[in-house]
């Protein structure tokens, strides 16, 4: 997980550091000591969760939040517990009071680490619906419903036949769930249907009135899914 600290104080960005280098799976992406310098990291790189404090200059943590379109996932980390009920309504992971333990950050880590966006319901191959949360909300996807699937940056579009959906987890999460012989990676940043594949011109696919990239890399892929049909 890339991660960002977002704290006015120091010696807080030196014991989440502590605290991440016991975990080999973190990797941290910046520190961030008010909220201007956190806005300028957070479009520069690809961060999965940010452990931001509440009380700092000019902005608070809670305001700055507010300010992102799409935020990663949020772990707050403060001594005033009073803002607790607010943190929650904005749809944070965890809200850690200072000073906390090593157990109780690894706790608070392992929640935002838990694949939760994605609810799978599987009473047969056919019958395969997915969960995915957008916002607060849940939608109810069925992947024969699904046209093609785009990566945006932590976050992935789903477009179905009559809509798009904003989901809260990376393409790479959704490639885990669906089923390899009807899903397609054909480019870092692009799934598609095999059967909603209307033709295959030169490096772009068209499903509907869309225009889809092949990936160099994938080009092989493709050539399967000829050779296979």
């Amino acid at each position: 997980m890339n991660y960002l600290i977002v704290d006015d104080e120091p010696i807080a960005h030196r014991i989440i550091e502590g605290y991440c280098a016991e975990l080999p799976y973190m990797k941290k992406v910046g520190n961030a000591y008010n909220a201007l310098e956190a806005s300028t990291i957070v479009t520069q790189q690809d961060i999965d969760l940010i452990f931001l404090d509440f009380n700092m200059p000019k902005m608070t943590g809670f305001e700055w939040l507010k300010t992102l379109p799409i935020p990663p996932k949020i772990i707050v980390t403060t001594a005033y517990k009073e803002y607790a009920l607010e943190g929650y309504e904005l749809d944070i992971v965890d809200y850690l009071l200072k000073p906390f333990s090593l157990s109780r950050f690894l706790k608070a880590v392992n929640k935002a680490n838990r694949p939760e966006n994605v609810v799978i319901q599987n009473t047969s191959k056919k019958d395969t619906r997915i969960f995915l949360k957008s916002d607060k909300i849940y939608h109810r996807v069925y992947p024969e419903d699904i046209l093609f699937i785009e990566a945006y940056g932590n976050y992935t579009k789903v477009y179905l036949k009559e809509k798009m959906i904003l989901g809260h987890e990376k393409i790479s999460t959704l490639e885990s769930l669906l089923d390899e012989n009807n899903f397609l990676r054909i480019h870092k940043s692009f799934i598609v249907s095999v059967d909603k594949v209307e033709s295959i011109q030169g490096n772009l696919v068209y499903i509907q009135d869309y225009k889809i990239s092949i990936g160099q890399t994938y080009r092989s892929r493709i050539s399967n899914l000829i050779r296979r049909d």
